[in-house]
């Protein structure tokens, strides 16, 4: 089929169709299913695609988005492969009896890294830090299941190591050891980066409450999932697929 003339308008037929998919908030799944339909008008403004955002924790979100899409493409908005992403996500669209192409997973992204290290040193200069005296703590989900959400905080955090001057680059998790609160309570002084895609109740909540406790002074960032340069990211692998 030939291409359009350039400068003619674009045939919606022939454009990606593409679903990006976060877990979402149960107890609370509006402002996160909310936050999904946003950021995917932002990456629609910026690829060359229709883009539509739904979560699971939302009943009937994800039917939603899917609706008059025949060859969908689902973006998973996670930090990494895991049970969501491999088993939850696939047994929803075969309810539906949805055929649909993956990308892969936000977190494991490789323009990410790039990303991770231009807003930490920027967080660090903003709070007077610096960084090659500072820690840096990538604070993870993790599972006492699911090994891969642990390994992907990991996999980061060695990445990172070639790629910022901080003294030392620290994991901690939420749902098993390291957990914050040890973690930071041995860091005398740097910032705390939430490795989350989104602002849930760990963020808002258990990070806050573990650095407290721990007596950490530094700044606690917001979710990388919130960087304001992640429509650029997510529009950029949708080109590429």
């Amino acid at each position: 089929m030939p291409l359009p003339p350039i400068g003619a308008p674009l045939n919606c037929d022939l454009m990606k169709q593409v679903v990006i998919v976060a877990h979402g908030s149960p107890s609370d799944p509006d402002p996160q299913d909310r936050r999904l339909h946003q950021l995917a008008q932002q990456v629609g403004a910026l690829c060359d695609a229709q883009v539509r955002g739904a979560t699971l924790a939302k009943p009937g979100s994800l039917e939603g988005a899917l609706e008059g899409f025949d060859a969908p493409i689902i973006y998973p908005f996670f930090m990494a492969e895991g049970w969501f992403t491999k088993r939850e996500l696939p047994r929803r669209l075969a309810a539906v009896n949805v055929v649909a192409r993956h990308m892969d997973p936000f977190g494991v992204d490789p323009a990410l890294p790039d990303l991770i290290a231009a807003a930490c040193e920027a967080a660090a200069k903003d709070a007077g830090l610096d960084p090659c005296h500072s820690d840096l703590i990538l604070c993870a989900h993790g599972s006492k299941i699911a090994r891969k959400s642990k390994n992907s905080a990991y996999d980061m955090a060695q990445t990172l190591r070639g790629r910022v001057p901080f003294w030392r680059i620290r994991v901690a998790l939420i749902e098993e050891a390291p957990f914050l609160e040890d973690v930071a309570a041995t860091c005398t002084t740097g910032l705390c980066l939430p490795f989350f895609a989104l602002r849930a109740g760990h963020v808002e909540g258990d990070i806050p409450e573990a650095l407290q406790n721990a007596s950490f002074s530094g700044p606690a960032m917001a979710p990388i999932g919130e960087h304001p340069q992640v429509p650029n990211l997510i529009s950029n692998a949708i080109n590429l697929f």
